[in-house]
């Protein structure tokens, strides 16, 4: 099951790089990239693919403790950065939209 995980954060990183080729071909054809889009079809699936990829490969090739432990680290640092980009996405796609009132 652990290798599926493995594998499964490998074509989440293949498709953040599709994603990222498709948008480059886009923007040849003269087509402006759309901000919110490019978050989430090149950034979100690369950071989680890396974060799947890193938290269960070390164990799964029997890597030392130290090892394990730096790329838990690394994780938790992905984690946040993941979790701070989706926020910066999410206020920059409320921030047009007001609250509105039962009028």
């Amino acid at each position: 099951m652990d290798w599926s995980v493995v594998a499964m954060g490998c074509l989440l990183v293949l498709v953040a790089l599709g994603g990222r080729w498709w948008e480059r071909a886009e923007a040849r054809k003269g087509a402006g990239p759309v901000r919110g889009a490019r978050f989430f079809w090149a950034w979100l699936p690369l950071l989680l693919g890396l974060g799947m990829i890193g938290g269960n490969l070390p164990r799964l090739l029997h890597a030392s403790y130290a090892v394990v432990m730096t790329m838990d680290t690394l994780n938790l640092v992905l984690a946040v950065t993941t979790v701070v980009l989706v926020l910066r996405a999410a206020r920059h796609f409320f921030r047009g939209r007001g609250l509105r009132t039962l009028e």
